[in-house]
């Protein structure tokens, strides 16, 4: 392989792919020849902005992940690319409250979006891999509470350690078949979902003091797994949750 992280000719769908980690992931997958449809309810202009630069395409799916429709959203993505090759699972939400007052609401939200829309979202990608007789790589985006407990994120924590049990399922179903599933679990990240620790000045200077590099994650940071996972490079990899906290999970 003369170029093993080169992802010329192949199209990557990113949910989430407006903000934080989804525009850094989708613009990750540009820079190394990828382009990009983008799943989301919101336009994701900066980030297309940004793709364009890199002479990439970036085209957007309007779609809202409360409430999976994932056959017609791969099937609209088709109707502007010959073939999807990689689906980055990113879109996620996140609801704090006490378990003893935690609201079903927010509990059937949250699930929706960071595992029932995963699970069909990758079903549909899949079928339409083996409908081709391709090979396709699926990169869910996994958290330190797939691992921990954490603490007043009820929903969060059961959608993403379940997230983890999918991604070693599907990836043992689908690895013969030529599917890589894995995931990656970012440690914590200056995003929008963490602004409420970093805000708080104990838990903001708890988390830091638990990070062997001292700092919170950039966006950025997670560009070389996700080209990794994406890429040629990865084709012996299955169903690993790869961690990218700055050494938290060392500690």
């Amino acid at each position: 392989m003369a170029t093993p992280f080169s992802l010329e000719n192949r199209t990557a769908v990113v949910t989430g792919a407006n903000t934080g980690l989804g525009q850094a992931l989708a613009i990750a997958l540009a820079s190394a020849g990828a382009d990009i449809a983008a799943v989301g309810r919101t336009p994701p202009s900066a980030t297309a902005e940004r793709i364009a630069a890199l002479g990439r395409r970036l085209e957007f799916v309007d779609a809202d992940l409360r409430e999976p429709r994932s056959g017609a959203v791969v099937a609209e993505i088709l109707r502007s690319f010959d073939s999807i090759d990689i689906l980055v699972n990113n879109a996620g939400i996140i609801r704090r409250s006490d378990a003893l007052e935690f609201d079903e609401h927010d509990w059937d939200e949250v699930m929706n979006v960071n595992l029932k829309s995963v699970f069909f979202l990758s079903q549909a990608f899949a079928r339409h891999v083996l409908g081709r007789s391709g090979r396709g790589k699926i990169i869910n985006i996994a958290s330190m509470l797939s691992f921990q407990g954490g603490v007043r994120v009820a929903s969060y924590t059961a959608s993403k350690s379940g997230l983890a049990g999918l991604t070693r399922m599907l990836a043992n179903e689908w690895a013969p078949r030529g599917i890589n599933v894995n995931a990656i679990a970012p440690g914590y990240f200056a995003t929008d979902n963490t602004a409420a620790l970093r805000n708080d000045a104990k838990r903001n200077s708890d988390i830091l003091a638990r990070i062997p590099a001292g700092r919170w994650g950039e966006p950025d940071d997670l560009a070389g797994a996700a080209v990794f996972l994406a890429s040629s490079a990865s084709d012996y990899v299955h169903g690993v949750i790869l961690p990218v906290d700055g050494g938290w999970l060392a500690r």
